[in-house]
């Protein structure tokens, strides 16, 4: 019974959750929470509205760009969930989402771009960047998941979004770069704890 309750994809189905949730209430509540969480330079880093850089994780512009986003956290967050375990895998999901809106930020007070940013984006090519790894480094076989595949999937979507006025790309790359170095962590951890079980094993 332990073991299937591990097994479960739970963190990822609480994010998608949430992610819904508060685009629910948005939809009924106009741009009050919009204007509350979305991440800016000006609230953000001169206000000193920091928790923006988390808010703002869970906010999407449209049934579209939620869509999208929630798929694609689902589906990888599951193969990453029972892989990390449940408490990993979390820690990893909001690593990369900071990990990605930190560099939008300072892209967009590099370049003195003022519009605001919001969604799961960075957060889910972090997911990818951890999967690659995992693939390349960890040991274990992934069943229909390859490095080739993986990488192709990131670089059409990265080229594809480099192609689009409104998509926030640093918070593309910032989630992707932080996903690569988690995933070079989690692989070595996961490498260690399995050496170690086979050791207790024999």
């Amino acid at each position: 019974m332990l073991q299937k309750w591990k097994s479960l994809p739970i963190v990822s189905g609480l994010l998608v959750g949430i992610n819904i949730l508060l685009f629910l209430l948005c939809t009924f509540s106009g741009n009050l929470i919009y204007n509350m969480g979305g991440m800016d330079v000006w609230n953000t880093l001169y206000y000193g509205e920091y928790y923006r850089i988390l808010s703002a994780m869970f906010l999407h512009a449209d049934i579209q760009h939620l869509f999208n986003n929630m798929i694609l956290a689902f589906v990888v967050g599951s193969i990453l969930e029972k892989q990390m375990g449940h408490l990993m895998y979390g820690l990893a999901y909001f690593l990369c989402g900071i990990g990605g809106n930190v560099l939008s930020l300072l892209y967009k007070l590099q370049y003195g771009i003022t519009a605001g940013s919001i969604g799961a984006s960075g957060a889910v090519f972090g997911l990818d960047g951890i999967l690659l790894m995992l693939v390349l480094l960890s040991g274990r076989r992934l069943l229909d998941v390859t490095p080739v595949r993986l990488i192709g999937v990131l670089f059409l979507s990265l080229y594809s979004s480099f192609g689009m006025e409104s998509v926030d790309n640093a918070a593309h790359v910032g989630g992707l770069i932080t996903g690569l170095v988690i995933g070079v962590i989690a692989s070595i951890i996961i490498r260690f704890s399995d050496k170690r079980k086979q050791n207790v094993r024999c």
